[in-house]
C-alpha cells in the first residue's frame, strides 16, 4: 500500500541539514511511498521565492535515481510543495 510521506523545509536550510532531509525522502521512496516536501516561507522570505525552487529542483536532481515528479513544485500561498512517487 502506497502511503504519503511529508517532509517540511525552510529556504535558508544547512547543507549537513539538506542531507538528512535527502536521506528520510530516499528512504520513504525504497519503501515505496509517496513523498511530498512542503517548503514554508516566513517573512521576508517571500521576496526570494527563486531560492526555494532551487532548493527543490536540487531535490529533483538528488532523487532521480529513486523516484519521479508525480506533482511539480506550486505555490499554495506561503508554502511551495510537490510530490515525488517512487520509480
Amino acid at each position: 500500500m502506497v502511503r504519503l510521506k511529508e517532509i517540511r523545509l525552510k529556504p535558508n536550510i544547512d547543507q549537513h541539514d539538506y542531507k538528512t532531509k535527502l536521506k528520510q525522502v530516499v528512504d520513504f521512496l525504497k519503501d515505496k511511498n509517496k513523498v511530498r516536501i512542503n517548503l514554508f516561507f516566513r517573512g521576508r522570505q517571500m521576496e526570494h521565492i527563486d531560492i526555494g525552487r532551487k532548493l527543490l529542483d536540487k531535490f529533483v536532481v538528488d532523487t532521480q535515481n529513486d523516484g519521479i515528479v508525480e506533482k511539480g513544485a506550486a505555490m499554495e500561498g506561503r508554502i511551495i510543495s510537490m510530490v515525488i512517487a517512487p520509480k
